[in-house]
Formats: C-alpha cells, sequence, structure tokens
C-alpha cells in the first residue's frame, strides 16, 4: 500500500524553529517528526509518496537514511494551492488501488492508522473542544460519514476530522473546485468519495498535533509509546 505524506508546508507557526530546518524535521524526543510518523505506518505500507516544496533537499536528505520504508519518493508541490492540489500533485505516482494520505506534522497512534487502513476508505477523527477550529465529522448510526461541515459554530466536544485519510485510488481523478479562500481541499476529495461508497469515520484514541511553538515544546515530554508499533 501507498502513503502520501504532506510535507510542503512553511510551518510559519512554529519559527524561529522551521526557518533553516522544515517542519517535518523537527526534532522530539530526539527524533525527527518524520521519523516517528514513518515508524507509525501500517505494516502493509511499502512505499511513502512525500509531497515537498519547502526546504526539500532537506527532507530528501533524511528520506535517504530513514529505514522504515524502502521504497519512497518525492513530489515537488511548485505553487501549493492547498491540500488537494497536493493530492493532485501525485496522481502519477500513486501504485496501490488504496492508499493513506497523512498529515506531515501530526503523529498518529500506530493501532489507529491499522484499523483505518483495514477500511475501504475512512479517515481518523478525534474529540475536541473548540469545534469552531476544526472540520466537525457527523455519522450515520453505522459509523459512515454523514457530512463534513469546516469550523461550525458549535458547543461542546465534537468530533473532529484529524488529517488521516484512507482513499480508494480514484480519488485522485476528482476535479475539485477552488474553495472560498482560493485553494484545492482534500475535504471536498472526502465528501466526494463519500457520496459514492461508504467512508468511515474511525475514532482515533491518540493524536498529537504539532503546528506550533507550544506544542512541539509540550511533546518533548508527552508519553508517544502508542505511536510506535507493538
Amino acid at each position: 500500500m501507498d502513503v502520501i505524506l504532506l510535507a510542503a508546508g512553511l510551518g510559519t507557526r512554529l519559527r524561529p524553529h522551521t526557518l533553516t530546518t522544515p517542519k517535518p524535521l523537527l526534532p522530539v524526543q530526539g527524533r525527527p517528526l518524520l521519523d516517528w510518523i514513518l515508524g507509525a505506518l501500517p505494516r502493509e505500507v511499502d512505499r511513502v509518496i512525500v509531497v515537498v516544496n519547502y526546504l526539500a533537499e532537506q527532507i530528501e536528505a533524511y528520506l535517504k537514511t530513514q529505514q522504515h520504508v524502502p521504497k519512497w519518493t518525492t513530489v515537488r508541490q511548485q505553487q501549493p494551492k492547498g491540500t488537494g492540489d497536493a493530492l493532485r500533485c501525485c496522481r502519477s505516482h500513486v501504485q496501490s488501488e488504496r492508499f493513506l494520505v497523512l498529515n506531515g506534522d501530526d503523529l498518529y497512534g500506530a493501532e489507529d492508522l491499522r484499523r483505518l487502513s483495514e477500511k475501504p476508505a475512512g479517515l481518523l477523527v478525534h474529540a475536541v473542544d473548540e469545534p469552531s477550529k476544526f472540520g466537525i465529522v457527523f455519522t450515520r448510526p453505522d459509523g459512515t460519514l454523514e457530512k463534513l461541515v469546516e469550523k461550525p459554530k458549535l458547543e461542546g466536544r465534537q468530533m473532529a476530522n484529524i488529517g488521516a485519510y484512507l482513499f480508494p485510488r480514484r480519488a485522485l481523478d476528482i476535479d475539485l473546485p477552488l474553495s472560498a479562500r482560493g485553494e484545492y481541499e482534500i475535504t471536498d476529495t472526502v465528501s466526494a468519495i463519500a457520496k459514492e461508497q461508504p467512508f468511515f469515520a474511525v475514532p482515533a484514541n491518540f493524536w498529537l498535533p504539532i503546528g506550533t511553538v507550544e506544542a512541539w515544546e509540550a511533546a518533548q515530554g508527552a508519553d508517544l509509546r502508542p505511536v510506535e508499533k507493538s
């Protein structure tokens, strides 16, 4: 199975640390963030496609030394226009009939990724206390996606999309519209596939987003045992 890792961002909220180091290579407990992500991938993943742009040469140099996945390639997102655009850049590179897509600045539990990989299509979800900051997932009684709403004005804990997806290969052929912010959104791909087939919302037991300096510093003392495969 192929996996696409989205690692092209500038990491502006992590400056000044990302001025000379790309966000996926920031150290977390002595290992690059990207190393933790690769180490948590399901065993059936045998090929990694990393979407790069900012400080891409450093990411490529790391990939040459990593021991997790023997087959890898990078895809340059020359003029980034959103996560949907990053997905579209990989059209000619994905070889498997199903593939994972993961944010390159989040840590996911290995067991959660394994359970997601067993579905025909789906995404990981996790409870959040401030739904207005996230894409919120609404499900049917059977656990499949009914709709995905970006940053709704809701109160209380809700289940959020945390940026880990499993798509059938035909997801790469969907023509996406430009969003209101002038980007192509991967969530539009989710909605399109969910109209064609059951798209499962898989609850994640572990999720550690590392998008700010404060989150990165907190990760240095976090319990990362769920990220390691058993």
